[in-house]
């Protein structure tokens, strides 16, 4: 098996986290689809919902107004806001464009607010689900690219906003404590390419094999109804 550069995202990693196999019938061998169920089609709406009415001031739809106090209070930071932000980076941990052929790693903010003048960036996902389910490492990739594609900036101030449960989950990093890749995904990534090198794949049992496609896996069960 040949063993390609890895090119990966915070989605991408965790998926493998969650099921090597799973993510070697998705992502390499393109033998299922994983469709987006009912849960993530709301969720695509309601990020776009939300996109829209913080950069271009579009009235919420109905469905989700419920957010307008919350996204007020992110419109009211003082600074440069940016919707659905895209970074990413080399091998080398420089930052590159988006669609750059040799990028390592990438992914896209919800909200950047820069504010250069006192050196200091928010930055918000949004999320549809519960907070019971949060990782704040998504957080901390962010953050970490966040300071490579602006090197003005030394502080960034991240939140999880779960939406429907009105709740924000908090966490805040400061450039020198992140001159290299978090931990936690550098151990990922090595066994990512470990799996890649020899082409093991082994499948994870978990709840979510319910909701799987990968019927082809020995933990494979039918949907949940």
């Amino acid at each position: 098996m040949t063993v390609s550069p890895i090119k990966w995202s915070f989605s991408s990693l965790k998926l493998f986290d969650n099921c090597p196999k799973k993510y070697y019938e998705i992502r390499i061998a393109k033998n299922f689809e994983d469709s987006p169920g009912e849960a993530a089609l709301y969720g695509t709406e309601l990020h776009t919902a939300a996109e829209e009415y913080v950069r271009d001031g579009k009235p919420l739809p109905k469905g989700f107004s419920f957010m307008q106090s919350q996204l007020d209070k992110l419109i009211e930071i003082d600074g440069e806001k940016l919707c659905e932000y895209e970074m990413a980076l080399k091998a080398d941990l420089s930052p590159c464009a988006f669609d750059d052929p040799e990028y390592f790693c990438r992914g896209i903010a919800d909200l950047v607010v820069l504010n250069r003048d006192k050196k200091k960036a928010f930055i918000v996902d949004y999320k549809s689900g519960k907070s019971r389910y949060a990782d704040t490492s998504q957080l901390a990739l962010m953050a970490f690219m966040l300071f490579k594609h602006f090197p003005e900036i030394d502080t960034v101030k991240a939140g999880l906003l779960f939406t429907v449960e009105q709740s924000f989950i908090k966490a805040k990093y400061e450039r020198e404590g992140m001159k290299e890749l978090p931990s936690r995904f550098v151990e990922s990534l090595d066994k990512l390419t470990n799996a890649m090198r020899y082409g093991v794949f082994n499948p994870k049992s978990s709840g979510l094999c319910g909701f799987c496609p990968v019927e082809s896996c020995a933990y494979w069960r039918p949907k949940r109804r």
